[in-house]
């Protein structure tokens, strides 16, 4: 029986505890919270966990043998350090730290401490990601051109972060789950909300090695909810509708062909092509269950996640270098 903790109990914070709950040989023994309200709420619906608003009765306990982190950013750094110096496994919610050095802080010490170090980037773990990836893998799509992703709603509008590290830290870790490698160069412009002196609005680019290209929109400030990426390829174009509830991917047998005209080497003939579309039967299973049951797989094997500290690290690095652009004016910055 794998014993954990879950500190903070806000907005993500009941989605992790009953996914954790939903596991076999796993017993949440403890949630804290600064709110006692909070801890009120968790006791009538768990009512065999233990609550605190001090996180010395975690730390203290040698039955716990990992901590999940649910807390703002600004507050990662600090606990996941706090709970591996006590030689406790740690999920962190993402992003993992709120900059590039207490992410390498992190990863280091757990390599010291022999610890897991895990990042909750959901949506690796979610059915239609991982089809996409097998797709790609497969040769189904082709080579990759490019990947068009947009990510919009109408706020949560947070004073402690903006619209690059909420939303577009999906882009990053689902393009560094599907192809295994980081951007050269990003670049970030939009616009700023002065009230609260944040990112609201920005459009990013990524250059990836071999061609491949990224463009994200991300924004706190539309009247629809959008949560779509589109991957054309050479062979098929595939689109990702995350919001859609039964047809969250299609996979569209369209594309464009450039050949040299036989007559002369300086014109070229290009071909349409416009085919079928097909609608993959993609399970229906929520990417966190799919995220806490990795955290203990690999706690129990002692195997990295797919979703570890290395990656959590790469995923920020991508996060300052666009906020630093879109700061710059947009200027490119090398990674």
């Amino acid at each position: 029986m794998m014993h954990i903790a879950v500190v903070g109990y806000g907005y993500w914070g009941p989605n992790i505890v009953r996914n954790f709950f939903r596991l076999k040989n796993v017993s949440v023994s403890w949630v804290a919270d600064s709110d006692k309200k909070k801890l009120t709420t968790v006791s009538l619906l768990y009512p065999s966990v233990r609550t605190t608003s001090d996180l010395s009765d975690i730390t203290r306990d040698p039955s716990v043998g990992a901590v999940v982190i649910v807390t703002p950013p600004a507050t990662h750094f600090t606990l996941a350090k706090q709970f591996l110096l006590k030689g406790k496994h740690v999920l962190v919610e993402k992003p993992m730290t709120k900059n590039l050095g207490e992410a390498k802080q992190l990863v280091d010490l757990a390599r010291r401490q022999k610890k897991i170090l895990m990042v909750d980037h959901t949506f690796v773990y979610t059915p239609a990601v991982q089809f996409i990836r097998s797709s790609i893998s497969s040769g189904l799509l082709g080579s990759v051109y490019y990947i068009d992703s947009v990510r919009t709603n109408l706020g949560l509008f947070q004073k402690d972060t903006n619209v690059i590290t909420d939303l577009a830290v999906h882009d990053f870790s689902i393009m560094e789950y599907l192809f295994a490698r980081a951007p050269k160069t990003l670049s970030a412009i939009g616009y700023t909300q002065k009230e609260i002196k944040q990112a609201a609005v920005a459009h990013i680019t990524a250059q990836y090695q071999n061609g491949l290209f990224l463009h994200c929109h991300v924004s706190w400030l539309s009247p629809v909810k959008i949560r779509q990426m589109i991957f054309v390829g050479t062979k098929k174009m595939l689109v990702y509708n995350d919001i859609d509830p039964s047809e969250k991917i299609k996979i569209y047998d369209k594309g464009v062909s450039f050949t040299k005209d036989p007559k002369t080497e300086l014109k070229l003939r290009i071909g349409y092509r416009s085919g079928t579309i097909v609608v993959p039967d993609i399970p229906i299973e929520e990417g966190l269950h799919g995220m806490a049951k990795e955290f203990i797989n690999s706690i129990s094997s002692g195997n990295p996640p797919i979703t570890d500290g290395r990656m959590g690290l790469s995923v920020v690095q991508c996060l300052t270098k666009a906020n630093q652009s879109f700061d710059a004016g947009g200027v490119p910055i090398q990674i």
